[in-house]
């Protein structure tokens, strides 16, 4: 009987996203650390809520984060 591959997992995916119990992968919006004031007031607030991965990256990313 072959042996099961592991997969490792890509450490630095690990931390910028996060799989929920429904298979969907979540991740926070850039451009929220300096050079705050040249930024509008919507835009800020708006990137204060995290994105969803879109269908066109999530298989490229979904095998690379841990089960």
């Amino acid at each position: 009987m072959a042996k099961k591959v592991k997969h490792k997992t890509r450490k630095c995916l690990a931390k910028r996203f996060k799989k929920t119990k429904n298979g969907k992968v979540l991740f926070r919006k850039a451009s929220r650390g300096h050079l705050l004031s040249g930024k509008t007031r919507k835009r800020k607030r708006q990137l204060r809520k995290g994105g969803q991965l879109g269908p066109a990256d999530h298989a490229r990313i979904v095998h690379q984060l841990p089960l």
